[in-house]
């Protein structure tokens, strides 16, 4: 796999082409959001910092997602700014992660190999052929397809996963870690942040449909469930 690392100060792009490349990985590097945005097509995961020169890491990341090309390479976010409102950006941006300097070289690594052995091909290549049906919304595993109401809805892989998870276990609470590890493969130390806006950004994108977005609920104290009532639809 090879791994774009960008970022302006030399010795972290130093530091992570030497551990990236002790772990087997190709290592492209950039200095600034210009360069980023030429290397990115070559590259299959991205880490991006977010104060870069010529264009911060907001509009990297928010090109990067609109160009067929590279949208569907992960992001992992690196900055040294700790605000919430940053985070909430960046992921709502598309970014897949986020670290906030400094940050562990070995926990990067186990998160870059999570998203490696989600991006590897399953069983013998067959597809799923289920089909989900919930309401107005119908989940095509087989197609990687999510409608509500006869229309499609463009999900990230993330959030996919996320509603496969809900939709195929209804009902039961999920702890904000427990998703983490689950969806982002890895046991996340720290901020849990992530699930959150992950989890706000798919029901905005279900809006259409206001009982299936309601359906995900908040669980106080515990973390989040798919609770749906056949009901909702009928009025």
């Amino acid at each position: 796999m090879k791994i774009l690392a960008v970022d302006d100060d030399d010795s972290i792009r130093d530091l992570l082409t030497i551990q990236l490349k002790r772990n087997g990985y190709e290592v492209l590097t950039a200095a600034d959001g210009e360069e980023a945005l030429k290397k990115a097509p070559e590259a299959d995961f991205i880490l991006l910092d977010l104060m870069l020169p010529k264009l911060d890491g907001y509009e990297v990341c928010r090109r990067l997602k609109a160009d067929a090309r590279t949208k569907a390479i992960p992001i992992i976010m690196l900055t040294a700014k700790t605000e919430e409102i940053d985070t909430v950006l960046g992921l709502e941006l598309g970014a897949d992660d986020y670290m906030a300097k400094p940050f562990s070289l070995r926990e990067l690594v186990a998160r870059i190999k999570a998203v490696e052995r989600r991006m590897q091909p399953k069983g013998d290549g067959a597809k799923e052929q289920l089909t989900l049906h919930v309401g107005p919304l119908v989940m095509d595993f087989g197609a990687y397809r999510v409608e509500v109401a006869g229309k499609g809805i463009a999900l990230t892989p993330k959030e996919y996963e996320l509603l496969k998870l809900f939709l195929t276990h209804i009902g039961h609470a999920y702890s904000r870690d427990e998703l983490l590890t689950r969806i982002w493969g890895y046991e996340y130390y720290g901020d849990t942040r992530t699930v959150d806006v992950h989890i706000r950004h798919l029901r905005s994108k279900l809006a259409s449909a206001p009982e299936i977005a309601s359906a995900i609920e908040t669980v106080r104290g515990v973390g989040y469930r798919f609770q749906y009532d056949e009901s909702r639809s009928r009025g």
